[in-house]
């Protein structure tokens, strides 16, 4: 993908974190220093006005890349790249956490919440257009100009998570960073969210980096999807190639998890197995151990993000054509 139009470009980012016992314990013990690699050589760009997706299971390193983008934590290696601003200025980037409720501060009252950024920024030159700018943005986001006065607690979670959104918007950000926004919430007010940050994305012109792992939330939002696993992208593709002709094996297992109320009964590979420790991966392909089509060459060689078709893949089975296609069409 070309990133002369991209307003993010992650260029071979890798993270790693010391997870070593005290020193004193290490000597008595005489045990070495453990790091982690959470993030392993990651790379993507994300075109303006698009919605990039990142999914994959709990501790595959998703959520890590989210902070690295906000510069929450400081990347081990790699470049993580802004395209130009609007009216000159640098790319404004914001995030939206998982939990809203405890993202928010509950001993402030909303408008004060949402004002923060305006006020820091000073986005406006009175008191008066900051508050007005506070409830034109409790309105977009479907709430009342009157909760201004309200403190987090009087909301549902649905309610303050569409607060959290507000807050956001405050700034004037380009780049809305969404690390699972809908999965401390119901199904159906996922969907009320969903539909909210899709009208946004249209009227003001966003950019989203949307962190999740239901591969059923991200469908209607993404323009392209990077299934990541133990740190690496697996596979990365244009949302409809994804979901109709999945070529890595695990994203064919994420989406063989998928229910179809018109196929209940449909053949289904089991799953085997659980992640291995990112304490200690295994050699190769991190995905061998759990892989039908793994042989000698999985698990000594690790295996190369190349193009395939409109994907990218990183598969020695699918390089060497023993990956059977999985035609998902009728879904």
């Amino acid at each position: 993908m070309s990133t002369a139009d991209a307003i993010l470009s992650v260029d071979l980012v890798s993270k790693q974190f010391d997870v070593s016992a005290p020193w004193l314990n290490r000597v008595l013990e005489r045990k070495p220093r453990l790091f982690v690699k959470a993030v392993n050589e990651v790379s993507f760009s994300i075109p303006r006005g698009s919605c990039f997706s990142i999914v994959g299971e709990s501790g595959c390193g998703k959520s890590t890349v989210a902070r690295l983008v906000t510069g929450l934590y400081s990347t081990s290696a790699g470049e993580i790249r802004f395209g130009p601003g609007t009216a000159g200025r640098a790319v404004r980037v914001q995030m939206i956490f998982q939990d809203p409720q405890s993202s928010l501060n509950p001993r402030w009252r909303v408008g004060d919440i949402i004002a923060e950024p305006i006020r820091e920024m000073k986005l406006r030159k009175t008191e008066n257009e900051t508050r007005e700018r506070v409830e034109d943005l409790l309105r977009i986001v479907g709430l009342a100009a009157d909760d201004v006065a309200k403190f987090p607690h009087e909301f549902s979670g649905g309610q303050r998570q569409r607060i959290s959104i507000a807050r956001a918007l405050a700034s004037e950000p380009e780049l809305l960073v969404c690390d699972e926004p809908t999965s401390a919430l119901d199904v159906s007010v996922q969907a009320q969210i969903l539909n909210l940050m899709r009208r946004l994305q249209q009227e003001l012109g966003l950019t989203y980096l949307f962190i999740s792992h239901d591969l059923s939330v991200v469908r209607h939002m993404s323009d392209t999807i990077a299934v990541m696993y133990l740190g690496r992208i697996v596979e990365m593709a244009p949302a409809e190639v994804l979901f109709t002709a999945p070529q890595h094996p695990y994203s064919q297992l994420l989406l063989g998890t998928i229910p179809d109320i018109h196929a209940p009964n449909r053949d289904r590979s089991p799953q085997t197995g659980e992640p291995p420790s990112p304490l200690d991966p295994p050699p190769g392909c991190t995905f061998h151990p759990r892989c039908p089509l793994a042989d000698a060459r999985c698990s000594r060689e690790d295996p190369v993000l190349r193009a395939h078709g409109r994907a990218s893949v990183s598969c020695h089975a699918v390089a060497e054509g023993r990956a059977p296609a999985l035609d998902r069409k009728d879904t």
